[in-house]
């Protein structure tokens, strides 16, 4: 009896084990600075790796994120990012960080997804209505307003939204988990995609008229291109 308790004992182990493999793996070094010279470099978690010795303080940082983000667009928002494109340093430490900018009256961060992280964010300008859906089949809603000194959590992969219900401009920053989150906005997905998926798709997934579909289609492909 005391075999098989090992047994089993030894089976949720290894499983646990493989759960916990499946994420990002630690790093095994302080740092692992990102370069695009393959020269004398090792390929790390979607980078090559500067020379450790090489590596300065200016490979860690980001100025600006003080200055506004430029909100005169179709959706009245601007997402200003600091992740391992910008700060090459960023590279395998599995954080990073945005500041979001929203015009008054609508500003919006339309429905969309971080493929690869969870995402804290923090209001400190303005009045904004949040939320995000959760999967199939309950595609529950959680929703808030948020005030200056508010926070609110969005799941990974969950679809989420800010909205600005307030009268003037509204300012957000955001953490998130991953040094490369990736984002998938849905209706640029959806309708803007290159090249377009079947109008026939489309029509009946979202029980809309094709002619609809394929003026919908041509909006958005031509703001993604």
């Amino acid at each position: 009896m005391k075999g098989v308790q090992f047994l089993v004992a030894f089976v949720l182990l290894a499983l646990a084990s493989k759960l916990v493999s499946a994420s990002d793996p630690s790093p095994l070094q302080d740092f692992c600075v990102a370069i695009n010279d393959t020269k004398d470099g090792v390929f790390v978690n979607g980078k090559f790796c500067k020379d450790p010795k090489l590596a300065t303080a200016e490979d860690f940082f980001l100025p600006g994120l003080n200055i506004p983000g430029n909100t005169s667009n179709q959706v009245g928002s601007m997402v200003t990012p600091a992740n391992v494109q910008q700060i090459p340093g960023l590279n395998t430490l599995g954080i990073s960080l945005v500041r979001i900018d929203y015009a008054p009256y609508g500003g919006l961060n339309p429905p969309h997804t971080h493929p690869r992280a969870t995402e804290i964010l923090v209001v400190v300008e303005g009045t904004l209505s949040v939320g995000f859906v959760t999967s199939n089949t309950d595609n529950r809603l959680f929703t808030k307003v948020l005030y200056p000194g508010d926070v609110f959590v969005f799941p990974e992969g969950m679809v989420h939204f800010q909205f600005n219900i307030g009268s003037t401009n509204a300012v957000a920053f955001a953490a998130l988990s991953s040094q490369n989150p990736g984002v998938i906005t849905i209706a640029n997905a959806v309708f803007g995609s290159d090249p377009a998926i079947n109008p026939d798709v489309l029509a009946k997934a979202f029980q809309l008229d094709q002619n609809i579909v394929k003026q919908l289609q041509s909006r958005f492909w031509w703001d993604n291109n």
